[in-house]
């Protein structure tokens, strides 16, 4: 994905610290900022791969690839589900289901797969990764026959 650097300067960042007291409401923070294209809300993870692109790390790499994203300002909204999670005292792992509408489209967006990972820090909760990949024919995790339990 190619980022246009001479729209973004880490000056123009403004430093909100939410304290998220679990990594859920983190979760639900992140994709609310997303919908709103709300890229100060958004830069707390540290490690962000978007379907077929490359690995991106550091907060100004993902505020310019999200910069191109929501470069024409709010224009989708966003139904996470299925979500299968572990947690520890420290760490929780969410892989979920993301499914897009845009307006004035047709066609149904095939949902995107994506592992959430969050970190309790002293403020909280913070997202320390976002990996999303398309879904194979965009199936479901039922229509793909995986089990909930692997072991």
């Amino acid at each position: 994905m190619r980022c246009d650097k001479a729209r973004y300067h880490p000056a123009m960042a403004k430093k909100t610290l939410k304290l998220f007291a679990s990594a859920s409401d983190c979760e639900v923070a992140f994709y609310d900022a997303f919908e709103r294209a709300d890229l100060n809300l958004m830069m707390t993870g540290i490690v962000c791969i978007h379907p077929g692109g490359s690995r991106l790390a550091g907060t100004t790499a993902i505020r310019l690839s999200f910069t191109e994203i929501f470069s024409q300002g709010p224009n989708a909204r966003i139904k996470v589900g299925e979500l299968r999670n572990h947690q520890s005292q420290t760490l929780a792992i969410h892989s979920v289901y993301e499914s897009f509408t845009v307006p004035d489209r047709k066609e149904n967006l095939p949902p995107v797969l994506a592992t959430n990972v969050y970190l309790l820090t002293p403020h909280g909760w913070r997202m320390i990764l976002h990996h999303a990949s398309m879904s194979p024919q965009g199936t479901t995790v039922e229509e793909q026959g995986v089990l909930r339990i692997l072991h």
